[in-house]
């Protein structure tokens, strides 16, 4: 399914060792976060139909990288301060095969995302 989006879609996306798909369309320029940094990022999140599922506004949220769904833990970090792209989580580094809320079990998630800072 991840594959067909990223060619349906044009996108240009390099595979992590964890199955991570990501693209980066502005690595950013300013500090670049790791696993346990502190960030604040804009984001909208969607299935692979296109239906989005969360946002925020475009002053983002802050939060840990250690207090989300392993995807975004592992994928910020290949950003910098600036930085703008894509992230296509597997559902073992979302939500995983059970789900949660409004998040069927098994569904990959994409997010576009810009790191705004880290804090």
């Amino acid at each position: 399914d991840i594959i067909k989006y990223i060619e349906d879609n044009n996108l240009h996306a390099t595979k992590s060792n964890s199955g991570l798909y990501y693209v980066i369309d502005n690595e950013g320029t300013g500090a670049k976060p790791t696993s346990s940094s502190h960030v604040t990022v804009a984001y909208k999140g969607y299935f692979l139909n296109g239906t989005v599922f969360d946002q925020s506004n475009a002053n983002g949220i802050s939060f840990g990288l250690n207090q989300v769904i392993a995807g975004w833990t592992e994928g910020i970090t290949y950003f910098k301060e600036g930085g703008e792209g894509i992230l296509i989580v597997p559902y073992n580094l979302g939500y995983g095969a059970n789900g949660r809320g409004s998040i069927p079990g098994g569904a990959v998630l994409v997010f576009d995302i810009k790191l705004i800072s880290v804090n």
